[in-house]
């Protein structure tokens, strides 16, 4: 799971750097495989900074060449440059590249150096805004604003600042982590037990609104038990175009590469809140209605990448009025999604069984951001929260409207991961961590992990374990969440070593007999193999019997 360190600092608040961050992840069980630092802008404009043009003067020697001297308020002599731009005067504030900058242009690079431009000397480069990676443009070199300060980094002038790719190690049993908002809540509790001011946050869904009902679809759940939970929304009247720069910056300091807007804000959404979303191209929705089932055995599906699938009768799948488009939880069909010529859309958020998603994506050999989430489980109670951020989101990028209420199919809450009561004895826990802990410290962590305390008593708690934490069902496992909260390092290691001693007796002989004429055997040039202890028994006794009855020896000891 790749984290961006700017993008984990929008649901909670902390001073610490990226590495601190790293150590504390890994400490608390989230391990960290690495760090990299992120430019949105290829070199982070390093060596880039605002002059301010003192002179310019037509070159002997060219009809479009200009000789400017250049002052970048270092307290040095101005800096004598050659510029071909037709918009080049004296006075203008300008970004230079100095000597020993390097530019980019796509995979070629280049670095600036002195240099003799029909016989007169530069020592710098001004430059367009293509030059260095912040627009397109290509008309002339770019003219700041008079009121820029003279030699500030380029950096800082365009706010540009690094971000860190984190990678964390996702454990099977940690779906809840797998966003960013769960990774949040994690370091939270980490920085809240160390009495570190923090604070715990995500974006509010109370402006949601329905704008009109012009584009109703209804939704149909045939099997229920594979998908408990189905919701829907349609936006209409959208612009799909490219992504604001923010949203880009987002997805690629992940290494998601940014598609369109209404994609972007499905990927956006999963890696934000890690409910994965889909997003149809409403004019595919035929006859207004979509339909959670089963297909016939061997029913041809093309899914977006052109490849035909076979689908099986155990394969869930999201159709229209009239054919399949999408293996749900998987990926989607061809010719279903969102392209350019796209304007209605409707948003999918669902709950799929994780069993159903994991035998489908294997079955096809499909694996996909969505699958690993599905499969693994993800917030039962999430969806709505993510539909309404999605829509909201269309609504402020792509200029739709809402243009239905949210159609929502949800069986009883018996199909659905529930919120787990787990009782906890303060003595247990001190003799399963191997110190005591004070009940406020126990009750703090509990909290700050989102457990709620909906009993306590003088000999412990009982905790209702949010529903997301579908590997928190035991006194155990609440037990091994307060210690990796607390710090495996906080708890000391003892200075008297107990053992138990025996004597020896006839297994110990029987022990020396059995490496003796393992010893020998080999020696004779017999093989000695190691079983796998799942490995029944009685395959290795009948081999042996049969191999008496035709006495032959057994060629293993």
């Amino acid at each position: 799971m790749n984290i961006s360190y700017k993008w984990l600092k929008e649901y909670v608040d902390f001073d610490l750097t990226a590495q601190e961050v790293a150590d504390a992840l890994t400490s608390i069980g989230l391990e960290v495989d690495g760090i990299e630092e992120v430019q949105t802008i290829r070199g982070g404009l390093k060596g880039l900074v605002v002059g301010h043009v003192l002179t310019c003067e037509p070159h002997p020697d060219s009809d479009h060449m200009h000789i400017t001297t250049v002052d970048f308020a270092d307290g040095n002599d101005p800096t004598q440059i050659v510029c071909g731009a037709p918009n080049v005067a004296a006075g203008q504030k300008v970004i230079v590249a100095t000597l020993g900058t390097t530019l980019y242009d796509g995979d070629k690079e280049f670095c600036i150096k002195r240099s003799k431009l029909r016989g007169v000397v530069s020592n710098g480069m001004i430059c367009a805004e293509d030059e260095i990676g912040v627009g397109t443009s290509h008309d002339g070199i770019m003219v700041l604003p008079e009121d820029t300060p003279t030699g500030m980094p380029a950096a800082q002038y365009f706010g540009l600042e690094s971000d860190y790719l984190i990678e964390v190690d996702i454990t099977p049993n940690r779906a809840d982590a797998c966003s960013h908002y769960g990774v949040a809540r994690d370091l939270y509790a980490y920085l809240t037990a160390r009495d570190i001011k923090t604070a715990l946050h995500r974006p509010s869904t109370e402006d949601f609104k329905v704008d009109n009902h012009d584009l109703p679809v209804d939704v149909v759940v045939e099997n229920q038990e594979a998908c408990p939970r189905y919701l829907a929304v349609t936006v209409k009247g959208c612009h799909v175009a490219p992504s604001p720069k923010w949203l880009q910056d987002r997805l690629n300091a992940i290494g998601l590469r940014p598609i369109n807007n209404i994609v972007d804000i499905t990927n956006y959404i999963m890696m934000a809140y890690g409910q994965p979303l889909h997003c149809f191209d409403a004019a595919m929705v035929k006859g207004g209605k979509v339909v959670v089932k089963t297909m016939a055995e061997g029913t041809p599906f093309v899914t977006h990448d052109g490849v035909e699938h076979k689908l099986s009768d155990h394969d869930l799948v999201i159709c229209n009025a009239e054919e399949p488009m999408c293996i749900a939880g998987v990926l989607g069909g061809k010719g279903s999604g969102t392209y350019d010529t796209t304007t209605d859309i409707l948003f999918e958020s669902a709950y799929f069984h994780p069993t159903w998603v994991r035998k489908s994506a294997r079955r096809h050999g499909l694996s996909t951001d969505a699958s690993f989430r599905f499969e693994r489980g993800i917030d039962p109670d999430g969806q709505r929260y993510a539909l309404q951020q999605a829509a909201m989101l269309a609504k402020t990028l792509a200029g739709g409207t809402i243009a239905m209420d949210i159609a929502e199919v949800s069986v009883s809450d018996a199909a659905l991961p529930k919120h787990f009561e787990v009782t906890l004895d303060y003595q247990y826990a001190d003799e399963l961590i191997g110190k005591h802990l004070a009940p406020e410290t126990i009750k703090g962590i509990c909290r700050s992990l989102e457990m709620e305390i909906t009993a306590e008593t003088a000999k412990g708690l009982t905790l209702r374990v949010p529903a997301y934490r579908v590997d928190v069902q035991r006194p155990c496992d609440v037990v091994e969440d307060i210690l990796r909260i607390y710090g495996y390092n906080n708890v000391e290691i003892p200075t008297t070593l107990t053992s138990t001693l025996t004597i020896k007796g006839d297994a110990d002989r029987s022990n020396k007999l059995q490496n003796l004429v393992s010893e020998q055997l080999v020696g004779g040039g017999f093989h000695e193999i190691l079983c796998n202890s799942l490995t029944r028994e009685s395959y290795y006794t009948e081999s042996d019997l049969r191999s008496r009855a035709l006495g032959t020896p057994a060629q293993s000891a």
